[in-house]
């Protein structure tokens, strides 16, 4: 198996900033894990008239000021060009909307400036607490602060997301749009865009982004035009998943990289002969029930029909340094590099799936297996399915970018 995969999304499911839409038990599919939550609402209800104002305060700067004020609600929603599947709700989420729209290169400063505003008034709630008040005006205080604080998380959620779009903007990658099958029932009808969703990565982490495709397709990697029906939940938990992956790879070839530049990398990642050991070892049957490691990666199982590579679940599983380098961490170390930071980032996976899938109806029968005949089946071809995935480690590459970004400027991560 690619154990290094296995242990990214076992990890994260004992994570205490573990996402819903990963960890409900699914048995018809054997190691399948994501439950999609029931409690979101994407309809923006309100009227943006916002300013962001660059300069700040005690400091003579450039006196550039974005001003936004949107169209109604409805209008942006119905537009044809939604650059994202999810809509965001806050007003600061609303206003970056309407500058990834109009301004896209001035995302940036309006979001520092929104950072540091969420900072000053964070700091201000923090000193209202006074002592000497009565323990009804504490309860009351603590209350008020407890709504602030989630509005401010919220914001903090859909900045993460506006910056992740942005950076799709700027490789001049279009997003998926809300998946919704086109007259003969195929779903796939977004442009191909895996050229240059391939570029994004260093060529060490695509050599793990291939591994992971030749887990998911198999045989079926290099067939871009069958087209299979498969559950809309299965592919749903793949996103979100190949989203956690991403994230994942990008953290730890972050690290990769400097120690390569520093020429400190362990002996283990230069050495080929233990990477192609490594490979071997995680495709052949274990000794006790004779099952391959490999079968327990989360996302992999068999398609329609047994379309499955004929050399089992570890077809095209290739040694790499990095995954060599990888294997080479303790358990600890992998656990905290598998293990999605902070909740906003969670929530960014979750929300983003569900705008992307919609919410399915999930019925559990008595047994604890999920109902059949509530899930919808799509039509899918193997290069439609490649592109969801190279997109998903992709916005989990962004994901894991943005989060350090703003956690430089505004201190939100708690592990």
């Amino acid at each position: 198996m690619d154990t290094v995969a296995a242990t990214v999304f076992r990890s994260a499911a004992a994570t205490p900033h573990k996402p819903p839409i990963l960890t409900g038990r699914m048995p018809p599919y054997g190691s399948s894990f994501a439950r999609f939550p029931s409690n979101f609402r994407f309809t923006v209800k309100q009227q943006l008239h916002s300013s962001v104002f660059l300069p700040r305060q005690g400091h003579r700067r450039r006196s550039l000021v974005v001003r936004a004020a949107a169209s109604s609600p409805e209008s942006f929603e119905s537009s044809s060009n939604k650059i994202a599947p999810l809509q965001l709700e806050s007003p600061i989420g609303q206003f970056l909307s309407q500058i990834l729209k109009d301004h896209p290169h001035l995302v940036p400063a309006a979001v520092d400036q929104q950072l540091e505003q969420l900072q000053t008034d964070r700091d201000a709630d923090q000193q209202k607490q006074d002592p000497s008040a009565s323990s009804t005006d504490l309860v009351l205080y603590r209350r008020i602060a407890e709504v602030k604080a989630n509005e401010r998380r919220k914001a903090v959620e859909e900045i993460l997301y506006a910056l992740v779009v942005q950076k799709f903007m700027d490789a001049n990658i279009s997003l998926i749009p809300f998946i919704s099958p086109d007259p003969s029932g195929r779903i796939d009808s977004w442009p191909t865009e895996d050229r240059k969703l391939e570029q994004i990565h260093s060529h060490e982490a695509y050599e793990m982004i291939q591994n992971h495709l030749n887990l998911i397709l198999g045989n079926r990697i290099g067939d871009s035009t069958s087209v299979a029906q498969i559950s809309k939940l299965r592919v749903g938990q793949l996103y979100a998943a190949s989203v956690m992956y991403g994230y994942f790879l990008k953290r730890v070839d972050q690290r990769f990289q400097l120690e390569k530049t520093m020429k400190v990398l362990p002996s283990a990642a230069e050495d080929e002969s233990s990477a192609r050991q490594n490979a071997m070892d995680d495709t052949r049957p274990s000794g006790a029930g004779g099952v391959s490691h490999v079968m327990s990666h989360p996302e992999v199982s068999t398609w329609p029909g047994g379309d499955v590579s004929p050399g089992g679940f570890g077809y095209g599983i290739k040694p790499t340094r990095l995954r060599n380098y990888v294997m080479s961490f303790d358990s600890e170390t992998l656990q905290r590099y598998a293990t999605i930071r902070s909740k906003e980032a969670v929530g960014i996976i979750e929300k983003h799936t569900e705008a992307l899938f919609g919410r399915p109806e999930i019925v559990i029968t008595p047994e604890g297996t999920v109902d059949p005949s509530k899930d919808e089946n799509i039509k899918i071809s193997f290069g439609g399915l490649k592109r969801l995935v190279l997109e998903a480690v992709t916005f989990g590459s962004f994901l894991w970018d943005v989060e350090s970004y703003v956690e430089s400027r505004y201190h939100f991560v708690l592990n």
